[in-house]
């Protein structure tokens, strides 16, 4: 397994290290692991322990990020990696982001120059660059600021797809290497983000800050009697922010701890759709 010292981190006491990554600000102890691991204490030296481990690599159509209105029509390279810093209960690839193991982590290795490579060698086949996407990209944060380097010193276009939860400064600092963002707003609530794992404030912070630098998508998964009473007040937020932000309203279908839950009628998006209508410009519907 691949590692490299991480960024954002301090010494605490008894030679564990304190993560300053994402809000959650794990203190982890030597030999062990923060909540998303792929952060781990080796000898006091908090380490990006995933660093290049990949979970798959596909050439996709960049509505599938999912992103309507930037470059549409074109294709993007995405690369995904393994964990995550959130514990959704509806998780629609647990796989890869909760149910894993050393084993699946080290089934493929990748470098930042042979990622920037495969980049290249598909433009000819309507790559516009490269998706950090799958799981969630930003606790590998190490692997995509080095990526996306070289990304865009070739003059091709980075995209995250993430769930929004990081710290301001390594936001700040990665920002001006980004091109676009789906960003996930999962509900519009701290007692809905708090059984998740995470917060919803931080979040926010996070599509604010993201918007004054580059595109910006909206994503939120309706899932019945969980969030669809939080889209109006959602989407008035977010007009607050920019109404010209879109927002892609998906179905849930029964996956991870909700398997034994009834999807998303196609009834219901459509009505919240003409809700948030009412506030934002662009509201589109997924995988209806």
């Amino acid at each position: 397994m691949s590692s490299k010292e991480a960024m954002f981190w301090s010494e605490s006491e008894n030679s564990a290290a304190d993560c300053e990554l994402c809000p959650r600000q794990c203190c982890i102890a030597e030999g062990a692991a923060g909540f998303c691991g792929v952060r781990e204490n080796r000898g006091g030296i908090l380490t990006a322990s995933g660093y290049g481990n990949v979970s798959a690599v596909a050439l996709d159509p960049i509505e599938k990020k999912p992103l309507y209105m930037f470059k549409p029509g074109k294709m993007i390279l995405s690369i995904g990696g393994y964990g995550c810093n959130f514990r959704c209960p509806f998780c629609q690839n647990s796989d890869i982001s909760i149910e894993y193991d050393d084993r699946a982590r080290s089934v493929k290795h990748l470098e930042p120059d042979e990622v920037l490579a495969l980049a290249e060698q598909t433009v000819s086949a309507g790559n516009i660059g490269l998706a950090y996407t799958y799981n969630e990209p930003l606790i590998g944060y190490e692997f995509v600021f080095d990526c996306a380097k070289l990304i865009r010193q070739a003059g091709l276009s980075n995209v995250l797809v993430t769930n929004g939860y990081i710290c301001n400064k390594p936001l700040e600092i990665l920002l001006p290497l980004i091109d676009a963002m789906n960003i996930d707003l999962k509900g519009f609530s701290e007692s809905f983000y708090k059984n998740l794992g995470g917060g919803l404030e931080s979040v926010m912070e996070t599509i604010a800050l993201s918007r004054r630098s580059c595109h910006v998508e909206v994503t939120t998964l309706v899932i019945p009697g969980e969030n669809e009473y939080d889209i109006e007040a959602l989407s008035k937020w977010l007009s607050s922010v920019d109404p010209d932000i879109p927002l892609h309203l998906s179905r849930f279908f029964p996956r991870y701890r909700y398997s034994d839950r009834a999807h998303t009628p196609r009834e219901t998006v459509i009505k919240l759709r003409e809700t948030a209508g009412m506030y934002l410009k662009n509201v589109f519907m997924g995988n209806m």
